[in-house]
């Protein structure tokens, strides 16, 4: 069992150069100076570089740390990281610790090995990273962690780090310009904050092992389903195991230390599936710290023994993993702009706020839907168990009706708040909220923030980030055009917020996202239905999206070119290597496996026959098992044909929709074969765990 004697408090931060530690270490100059850069996004003054890097290592060494490394996020969707450790040799045989202003400021990795979409040669190597001075240091594993950004020698971005960042100051700088027009000039900062929930499968780690296409792929290729799923609901909510305790409590351990809010933990709904979330975070802190839950995931869950899946859908039949995004703004001053209060009818800097999100979701829906498009959630969205493919803003009752209220000009006064103890006197009474919450919609507003819940959990939260980040500022960037120059705020913002609610109303949705009448109802108020990656991909070819990140200069063409072209390539790569893992798996163990099963039945019957005994049942199923090993075996090989075909077309887009619509057809085509034989072949035959053992013997 875990030490559950363990104080959050004593060991929060513990391995984090924090505002605290920073304060003991640096100069009071120097301190002010760095608190400048992080909490207002000042220029950093090098001159202090060197004594903020060697106060840094001081304190890293003080925690056992020996290199130090410039963490950052390629195009891969992973981190990356190379070790340099303090040594300096000093001439004499022996050596000193040192760390310089430049080293903590700026690396140098090899730019020509991860995807850049053309952007880098082969040849061309250099790049370079740059600290990302908004997100604090910390120590790991016997290394100091620096976050960076990464881009080339000639200035182009290579990560999903830098346009988040660009993101954010153009968001900040949009949002400062209408709270401007409200008389906030006062304002120094605004921040888009993010807390991921973050879903995970939890299977015992031998079991795992034993199936190569979960080691290769995240993900179970193949699979009949087990007598009890989730169909119960016994699952959700319910007591955890002592297996998941112990490794629940290291998590939460190692995550503390580092800084990290893990706040709230629990069964989800499927067999072995759970979920853990943060609090909120500037939104690439979040990114940051999401990024080590999942490397954190995985790691402390091996040392348990088991292995954990983040995959979009582990498994068929079950519900797969997702990632819901909770967004919100605050100032400096620690206002939330999306807090509606206690009458929002009374609040126009909320309305005006909120008109802008729902026109930016409106507007730029099918580049929204491109920032979570992956081969993964391909399998999730639009299953009863995900938000549909189609983009809608659930807003709940009060907010609709205010919505209506101030599209038709008239006043709006919130209802009071229901309060209730069930009749049941010794049960306090509560005051229930004033709307309901609904989990079928992709992008729903939840008492002062959004919740976008559209992205995979394997998924690096950065994209989506950076996406709503820039299109809420384009729309904060028309809505500053029209306020700023106006001399009646509340009654410009409310009557500019009616015309964008009428224009925009369509988007809004506060019933069944998963019901076929939504479909088709969104169908006539002409919202985007982007039911494929290889699809939602081409947003980025639109000249409207490019233009949007042009303008607030997140990303430039090339750029944008470039993130087009990685994101075919890794789609067209990881439907390859699924479909020849499932073409290995098949030839090497399943089809040696039906043929054991078939030559044991075979004897059988034939001992049975010498004997006298009736065998012709037993002789049917054994046509069934040749029958299905055959068909098994055809459709492997039209399985690495297909897979051949798709890579070997010319352009990016023509080999991965064709991974999409041939390769991942002719799987299926496979699976529903194999899924068939495996009931029948007997427990000792069938060469891998099935999804009972994977489900239910954590």
């Amino acid at each position: 069992m875990g030490n559950a004697k363990t104080n959050p408090a004593e060991i929060f931060g513990k391995y984090v150069f924090s505002d605290a530690v920073a304060k003991t270490r640096l100069s009071k100059a120097t301190y002010k100076s760095l608190k400048k850069t992080i909490e207002l996004g000042e220029p950093l003054d090098t001159s202090i570089a060197d004594e903020v890097a060697a106060a840094i290592k001081e304190w890293a060494i003080d925690l056992g740390a020996t290199h130090f490394t410039h963490w950052f996020l390629p195009m891969t969707g992973l981190t990356a990281e190379k070790h340099d450790s303090f040594i300096s040799p000093t001439g004499d045989g022996k050596v000193i610790l040192s760390f310089s202003g430049k080293e903590l400021i700026k690396g140098e990795p090899d730019a020509s090995s991860f995807p850049s979409g053309g952007l880098r040669e082969t040849s061309a190597a250099r790049g370079y990273t740059s600290w990302d001075t908004t997100s604090p240091v910390f120590v790991k594993e016997g290394s100091l962690y620096i976050p960076t950004a990464f881009f080339s020698y000639t200035g182009e971005i290579l990560d999903k780090k830098a346009p988040l960042l660009r993101a954010n100051e153009a968001l900040d700088k949009q949002a400062r310009r209408v709270l401007a027009a409200f008389g906030k000039s006062g304002v120094k900062k605004v921040t888009a904050t993010v807390g991921p929930e973050q879903e995970y499968f939890i299977v015992n780690r031998d079991l795992y092992n034993q199936r190569l296409d979960l080691v290769l792929t995240g993900r179970t290729l193949f699979g009949a389903q087990p007598p009890k799923g989730q169909e119960l609901a016994d699952q959700y909510f319910g007591t955890l195991r002592t297996k998941i305790v112990d490794f629940m409590h290291d998590l939460d351990e190692r995550l503390w230390e580092l800084g990290i809010t893990a706040k709230t933990k629990h069964n989800e709904v499927a067999p072995a599936q759970h979920e853990i979330a943060l609090i909120f975070d500037p939104a690439n802190v979040a990114v940051d710290h999401n990024q080590l839950v999942l490397e954190l995931l995985q790691k402390t869950a091996e040392q348990h023994g088991l292995a954990a899946l983040v995959h979009e859908k582990p498994f068929a039949g079950v519900n797969g993993n997702g990632k819901h995004i909770n967004w919100s703004l605050s100032t400096d001053e620690g206002e939330n702009l999306l807090d509606p209060t206690d009458d929002p009818g009374k609040n126009p800097q909320f309305v005006i706020f909120l008109a802008a999100v729902i026109k930016a979701v409106d507007e730029y829906a099918e580049l929204l839907r491109s920032s979570v498009a992956s081969a993964g959630n391909d399998h999730r969205l639009g299953a009863n168990e995900a938000p549909p493919a189609i983009i809608s803003v659930f807003v709940g009752e009060e907010l609709e009706s205010l919505i209506d209220a101030v599209e038709e000009g008239k006043k709006f006064t919130s209802p009071e708040a229901k309060k209730t103890n069930l009749d049941v006197s010794s049960l306090p009474v509560i005051t229930e909220d004033k709307t309901d919450r609904n989990r079928t919609s992709p992008f729903a507003f939840t008492g002062n923030k959004f919740e976008f819940r559209m992205c995979g959990s394997y998924a690096n939260v950065a994209g989506p980030a950076f996406v709503l980040n820039t299109i809420v500022a384009e729309a904060l960037s028309q809505i500053a055009d029209r306020l700023e120059s106006t001399s009646d705020i509340e009654k410009a913002s409310l009557t500019l917020a009616g015309e964008i609610f009428k224009a925009h109303k369509r988007v809004i949705f506060n019933g069944n996202g998963y019901s076929d009448e939504w479909v088709a109802e969104a169908e006539k108020h002409g919202l985007p239905n982007i039911k494929n990656t290889v699809l939602a991909i081409k947003a980025l070819l639109d000249e409207k999206n490019r233009n949007v990140l042009e303008k607030h200069g997140v990303l430039v063409g090339k750029e944008i070119d470039a993130r087009y072209e990685i994101l075919l390539e890794n789609y067209a790569k990881i439907i390859n290597i699924e479909a020849l893992t499932l073409v290995d798996i098949t030839f090497r163990q399943l089809v040696p496996a039906a043929f054991k099963y078939a030559k044991t039945l075979s004897d059988s019957i034939a001992s049975f026959k010498a004997a006298g005994v009736d065998v012709s049942g037993n002789t049917a199923y054994l046509e069934k098992v040749l029958g299905l090993s055959k068909s098994i075996v055809a459709k492997a090989e039209a399985l690495k044909a297909a897979a051949e075909a798709a890579g070997a077309l010319e352009t990016n887009f023509d080999s991965a929709l064709a991974y999409r619509e041939n390769v991942l057809s002719a799987m299926n085509d496979l699976r529903s074969d194999i899924d068939t034989l495996e009931p029948i072949v007997p427990a000792d035959i069938w060469p891998v765990p099935v999804y009972t053992d994977l489900l239910f013997r954590v």
